[in-house]
């Protein structure tokens, strides 16, 4: 019972966590345990559902927020890929609803090596909120157990956040300016 109440009390400590470090920007995270381990991840994005759209489903569109370097093949089988310096993220488009859901099989930071192999699910949700305005919800899924899995899960946490936060940031302020050359380094949290 005493675990039980701490495994609570930590699960609950670390929502307000997130929550407290969300409410300094448009991002919020929420780990949920129930039905089964997840991240959630809620941005509403201040563009059209078509632009939103664009900008996930193009590689033009990609390069605006995710990475100066990337492949997209809107279609399942297709890519869905950041290329950093010396590491890549993203995934496998698994199923596509176009202008309303894409769902990939995500590749964790190699960092991670089972994680990355294994692999989770990143569902992304588009829904209009207003004619200038979409939410883009991400939810994750297919975490296992272990110390591996709880380590990928956290930095995830962050690492998803600050993704969501550059797809807000390039609708507010404009596209974001990417370093030039072999040598530039990827963004923050990535």
């Amino acid at each position: 019972m005493r675990r039980k109440i701490g495994m609570i009390v930590s699960v609950v400590l670390a929502t307000v966590a997130i929550a407290a470090v969300a409410a300094d920007g448009p991002v919020t995270v929420t780990r949920l345990t129930k039905p089964e381990k997840a991240l959630k991840f809620e941005v509403v994005v201040p563009a059209p559902l078509d632009q939103v759209w664009t900008a996930f489903t193009t590689k033009g569109g990609l390069e605006t927020w995710l990475w100066k370097e990337v492949r997209v093949d809107p279609k399942p089988g297709g890519d869905w890929i950041v290329v950093f310096p010396g590491s890549t993220g993203g995934g496998t488009i698994l199923s596509l609803k176009p202008k309303k859901q894409i769902v990939i099989s995500a590749l964790a930071p190699e960092k991670f090596p089972t994680v990355r192999k294994e692999r989770t699910r990143a569902t992304f949700d588009f829904a209009t909120v207003a004619p200038a305005s979409t939410k883009v919800t991400l939810l994750q899924t297919g975490w296992k157990s272990g110390d591996e899995w709880d380590a990928a899960y956290d930095y995830l946490a962050d690492g998803n956040a600050q993704l969501l936060m550059q797809l807000h940031q390039r609708f507010a302020s404009g596209p974001l300016a990417w370093p030039k050359g072999p040598a530039a380094t990827r963004p923050a949290g990535r």
